[in-house]
């Protein structure tokens, strides 16, 4: 039987994209956060490193900006989070070269180590938690990077 309440939209939970993005989210951070475990790397620590790495291969000059900006992570705990991972000694963090207000980012040995390690598990992982959108991964991709520039206006 119907309620007469009209406070939500949906007549299913499974109706509405932010409920099943929130439990799909959910889960999926629950996971990872156990693939991370044996690396001894949060998951904030993780993107970062990744990130960091990646820009690394891709030739950026890696900032606290620029890692902020890809990372989407807000800029308090990017700093936050770097200085954790300075005093793992997995990252530097020193003076640009350039700019004299920023500072560059660099993987330690360490931190190069960890990092190829932790990326083999996570890429295993998200292939394994995704391999039930078969070909529609890529179609879901694109939906994913609409909503993050749609946020980004």
């Amino acid at each position: 039987m119907k309620s007469q309440d009209n406070t939500f939209s949906f007549e299913k939970a499974e109706d509405s994209s932010g409920f099943l993005l929130w439990q799909v989210t959910n889960l999926w951070q629950r996971e990872i956060k156990k693939a991370l475990e044996k690396y001894d790397l949060t998951h904030s620590q993780y993107v970062l490193l990744a990130s960091i790495h990646w820009l690394t291969l891709h030739n950026q000059d890696v900032t606290q900006v620029l890692l902020s900006s890809h990372t989407k992570i807000d800029p308090m705990t990017t700093s936050t989070v770097l200085r954790t991972l300075q005093t793992k000694g997995l990252i530097q963090r020193q003076e640009h070269l350039t700019d004299t207000r920023a500072k560059t980012v660099v993987l330690t040995d360490a931190g190069k180590k960890i990092i190829k390690q932790a990326v083999k598990a996570v890429e295993k992982f998200d292939s394994d938690f995704f391999k039930s959108l078969g070909a529609g991964t890529n179609d879901f991709n694109k939906k994913l990077l609409t909503l993050l520039k749609w946020i980004e206006i």
